[in-house]
């Protein structure tokens, strides 16, 4: 692993703990608003969930596809790694679609069941796929992830 495949290592791990971080405030803030009774609280905490997810969440989501998987998926061991993290992303599209409908304890719900999934699939990506691409000769997370505001953060998204 190069030097800049360690720096950005701990960049896209940084980044994917803030976002994580970001997603279970939003979630409990959700969760909170629907157990006390507050539908004025609850409608502003499902539509700033749903906007986080669809400005931030998804487009990490495309980014990582298209700068991350693409060479991890051509390895024989990270084949089917790759193919797991791709089901979870669409899994993830699928709880924000009933995210945008759910209303109450539905909603609460859903943004707990989608902030379980995007956990698991952060621990993957910061455990077994970050680091198989930093390791694999050939292969360069920082060439991957350059310039990527999705992947990087504010920090380390521009170039």
């Amino acid at each position: 692993m190069t030097t800049d495949d360690d720096a950005a290592l701990a960049a896209v791990t940084a980044h994917n703990a803030g976002m994580h971080r970001r997603l279970e405030k939003l979630t409990e803030a959700l969760i909170h608003a629907v157990a006390s009774g507050d539908t004025v609280g609850e409608h502003e905490a499902h539509a700033v969930l749903v906007e986080w997810c669809e400005d931030e969440l998804l487009p990490h989501a495309l980014a990582e596809e298209d700068a991350l998987y693409a060479g991890a998926a051509a390895l024989p061991e990270g084949t089917l790694l790759v193919d797991g993290m791709l089901a979870e992303h669409r899994v993830i599209v699928g709880l924000l679609e009933e995210l945008r409908a759910a209303h109450g304890v539905a909603a609460a719900v859903v943004a707990g069941a989608l902030q379980r999934v995007f956990s698991l699939h952060l621990d993957k990506e910061n455990r077994l796929l970050l680091p198989l691409i930093a390791a694999t000769p050939g292969l360069s997370l920082a060439r991957s992830a350059a310039g990527l505001h999705e992947l990087l953060g504010e920090a380390h998204g521009a170039t």
